[in-house]
């Protein structure tokens, strides 16, 4: 027969019943610094993990503690300045304007603190794309698109704390502790029944009650040293994806590469698509993504030559999408699959060229779409392009248009492009 002996004492950090409580409570800041973050990261950096500072605001516990009471008056030792009982003056400018401190203070009730909450790459993009999905996908062909469903599948030995089970752990504790503890309570038993028989007795046991006295101080102290709960007694519920098949979706990815687009408005529509692509291959099995690039002429390319490629020009948008159409009608039958597209350009394109992309867009395109997002990056006043589309928007409800100035608009525009109902929800820019 075999003896473990547990001799480890309990943690004394916080508990993972606390942990889980406060992921719970910060969460919405954890989901505000994802958003903030997709601003301040590389092109190549967008899908990794994160550090959250989490405000300093409700961050700290209550404490009770004991003070002196009463008056009390006292001259510190090394003063050479003041005598028991003067008035110390206030420092001058005070009020918080001024005081004996360095520098300005700050106009903000709250700030950042150095605590410091870190997720992993699988949870940022889970807060990244939570409750987005592609509008108006129909189930027409159940062969090819397979959506993910989250579903139970028994416990695991670790996991984050969000999804610990308490009281499966709780039960772990106790079947450890009776395997630990059984046998030295029932020898427990046994020498406290001895002893009482011993003290019961008329004769004289002195040296043998001194011995179990001992015994039975050192069983209780073996007793008392297995811990409550361990990190092996932790059973953490266990998520898996399963495939949900729906149907058959394409992507087209338009974008603007012509001479005013210049290198900074690049890197936003590449932030944009990236976005977009990353979403896609998590949420979805199977969507098929086609990249177009178009100057004064349109080609199709692939993923490396899409983002990497110099290539500029001139501009004509409607060679893009001819390109399109061309592409759905030899490829893509719209009664077998859910087509998708997204168009990013700084709006720039010959004025005769714009009424034409309107007609494009109208008569062959939209007809057969299920979703069309335009994204215009500039600084500047709406052109021509802007305008015909806006038309469009105002009278198709599966058409948006949105407008991003700065890098921090990428993210916000995007969930709203792709938020759950966005058509029924849909308003212009």
């Amino acid at each position: 027969m075999a003896h473990f002996i547990d001799r480890r004492l309990n943690s004394k950090g916080k508990s993972t019943v606390n942990r889980q409580r406060f992921i719970r409570r910060y969460k919405q800041q954890i989901k505000e610094a994802v958003s903030d973050s997709i601003s301040k990261r590389s092109v190549t950096d967008v899908d990794s993990g994160e550090e959250v500072s989490i405000p300093t605001r409700d961050i700290k516990e209550p404490v009770f503690h004991t003070t002196k009471g009463g008056k009390r008056e006292q001259v510190h030792p090394g003063n050479d300045q003041f005598s028991t009982g003067d008035r110390i003056k206030r420092p001058p400018g005070g009020g918080g304007q001024g005081g004996a401190g360095e520098g300005d203070a700050s106009d903000q009730g709250e700030g950042q603190d150095d605590f410091v909450f870190e997720i992993s790459k699988d949870e940022y993009l889970d807060l990244l794309f939570e409750e987005l999905e592609l509008p108006n996908l129909k189930k027409n062909q159940l062969d090819k698109l397979v959506q993910y469903e989250t579903y139970r599948a028994g416990y695991q030995t670790d996991g984050v704390p969000a999804n610990l089970d308490i009281v499966r752990s709780l039960k772990g504790s106790v079947a450890r502790r009776i395997a630990l503890t059984s046998g030295k309570k029932k020898k427990l038993k046994e020498l406290e029944a001895e002893l009482a028989q011993l003290k019961a007795d008329k004769f004289d046991h002195q040296l043998r009650i001194l011995e179990l006295e001992k015994e039975i101080t050192e069983l209780k102290k073996a007793i008392a040293k297995v811990p409550f709960i361990d990190t092996f007694d932790l059973r953490f519920r266990n998520y898996e994806k399963r495939p949900k098949p729906t149907s058959k979706a394409v992507m087209f990815c338009l974008m603007d590469v012509s001479g005013s687009m210049d290198q900074a408005t690049k890197d936003m529509a590449k932030r944009f698509y990236i976005l977009l692509y990353l979403f896609l291959t998590r949420t979805y099995k199977n969507v098929e993504v086609v990249y177009i690039r178009h100057h004064t002429q349109a080609k199709e390319v692939d993923e490396q030559e899409f983002f990497y490629s110099q290539e500029t020009g001139g501009t004509i948008v409607s060679s893009a999408l001819r390109l399109m159409d061309e592409i759905i009608r030899d490829r893509y039958d719209a009664n077998e699959w859910n087509i998708y597209a997204a168009q990013a350009s700084d709006g720039d394109n010959w004025a005769d060229d714009s009424p034409l992309c309107s007609d494009i867009m109208m008569q062959r395109l939209l007809p057969v779409v299920r979703y069309y997002a335009y994204i215009e990056i500039t600084e500047r006043q709406h052109q021509s392009l802007w305008r015909e589309y806006q038309k469009i928007a105002e009278i198709q409800e599966h058409f948006a248009i949105k407008h991003i100035q700065t890098v921090e608009d990428i993210y916000p525009v995007f969930r709203e492009l792709f938020r759950k109902n966005v058509a029924k929800q849909q308003g212009v820019a």
